[in-house]
């Protein structure tokens, strides 16, 4: 019988829900482009509820109980005393989620001798050192697309609350004020703009398909240059790197998987070469961000506005400078983990533990590491190597 460790966040600070806002999720069909949902044998909970915090514990109880296994759910994941170090040495699988990630560094691995399989429940397996999981022959999977529609609508969200300059304009309500002036000083229509992505695939193309009807003009980069029908019908112009693109953006936002190639990809450089007062959006992952070179950029003018989901590492300590740096719109990676994603990932880490234990093929568009090399996914838009290197810096948030 195997020994699942599964980290997630926190339950709300208020307690658990005994409520919601709604009484349940539209019901989705399939995924954009045919890809089928999450297909388990069954599920051992009501979607649209808390299934991502620790009392949520993704509805796996029942299921992996009731076959002899034992789950250990925690969110004390960071530093060499916490739950996560003490319960992995013996753990047989981890499972973890990108909004609260477990980092599987190569240190973490070396002394979980019977670790074999880790999960994402999510979209991003950049916190676990892929090489180190290639050279030790484990499994790294993911359930592809659960949250790519999600993400897509929050990038729209953050994009047009930059230029519209909707948080300060919340702000002076809240405050019992009318500063209309205020307000609109930093407001422009995204109408006519150029607006470009880094990654154009199952959350950037969503994300140009939303943009599309604002009347703007559209732009991507990507290691996989999209079918020629598509860009006709987008009507997108393609580059061939982050850094041919941004000089005729006012807007970009990045949508690309963290790994080698892309960490650190948008430095002092690059940013550079943006547009004075574009904006950057960033709900793909923090490291491929310079952390510091955001900050002096907004400080500067150089960027009119960053908006981004993602930080690293997550969570961030408290006197990160992303969290009091001028003109942002940060927030604390919900992109992907909505009622209705949870639903999805949750259902698809059980669909991935069914086939797992029962020694079927795991879906092939779920892998990200298998037989000693990258696969599946992972192949497609990976490369390998460690991109967990400072994750340790996340025990600083507890202090």
């Amino acid at each position: 019988m195997a020994k699942v460790v599964c980290v997630l966040y926190d339950d709300p600070v208020e307690g658990f829900p005994n409520a919601y806002a709604r009484d349940g999720l539209p019901k989705l069909e399939s995924f954009p482009g045919g890809q089928t949902l999450p297909t388990p044998k069954a599920i051992d909970f009501q979607p649209g509820t808390l299934l991502g915090s620790v009392s949520g514990e993704l509805g796996l109880r029942t299921f992996l109980e009731g076959q002899g296994h034992s789950l250990v759910v925690t969110s004390d994941k960071d530093g060499p005393d916490s739950v996560f170090e003490r319960e992995l040495v013996d753990a047989d699988i981890v499972i973890s989620q990108p909004f609260w990630p477990a980092y599987l560094t190569a240190e973490r691995i070396a002394k979980a001798s019977k670790l074999k399989l880790a999960i994402t429940a999510g979209i991003g397996s950049d916190h676990v050192d892929l090489q180190a999981a290639i050279d030790r022959g484990m499994t790294v999977a993911e359930v592809t697309y659960c949250n790519s529609i999600s993400v897509s609508e929050h990038v729209v969200m953050m994009i047009l609350s930059l230029a519209r300059n909707y948080i300060p304009s919340y702000q002076w309500v809240v405050k019992g004020g009318w500063n209309i002036a205020d307000c609109v000083a930093r407001s422009y229509d995204i109408e006519g703009m150029a607006i470009g992505t880094v990654g154009a695939g199952r959350i950037g193309s969503a994300v140009l398909r939303r943009l599309k009807p604002f009347d703007v003009k559209l732009h991507y980069t990507d290691r996989h240059r999209l079918p020629e029908a598509v860009e006709q019908e987008l009507a997108v112009t393609f580059h061939k790197t982050a850094a041919d693109m941004v000089p005729v953006c006012d807007v970009v936002t990045i949508n690309a998987p963290l790994h080698p190639e892309t960490e650190n990809l948008f430095d002092n450089a690059v940013i550079a070469k943006m547009k004075r007062g574009a904006y950057l959006v960033n709900t793909a992952r923090g490291k491929i961000c310079n952390r510091d070179a955001v900050a002096r950029a907004l400080e500067s003018g150089q960027l009119a506005g960053y908006a981004g989901d993602v930080w690293f590492p997550q969570p961030p300590p408290k006197d990160h400078p992303w969290r009091s740096m001028p003109h942002h719109g940060m927030t604390p990676h919900i992109s992907g983990s909505s009622l209705s994603a949870q639903a999805r990932y949750a259902a698809g880490t059980r669909e991935i533990l069914e086939c797992w234990f029962e020694g079927r093929p795991i879906r092939e568009e779920y892998l990200i590491v298998a037989g000693g090399k990258l696969a599946g996914a992972g192949a497609h838009s990976y490369s390998a190597g460690d991109a967990t290197r400072g994750s340790e810096e996340a025990a600083r948030f507890k202090t």
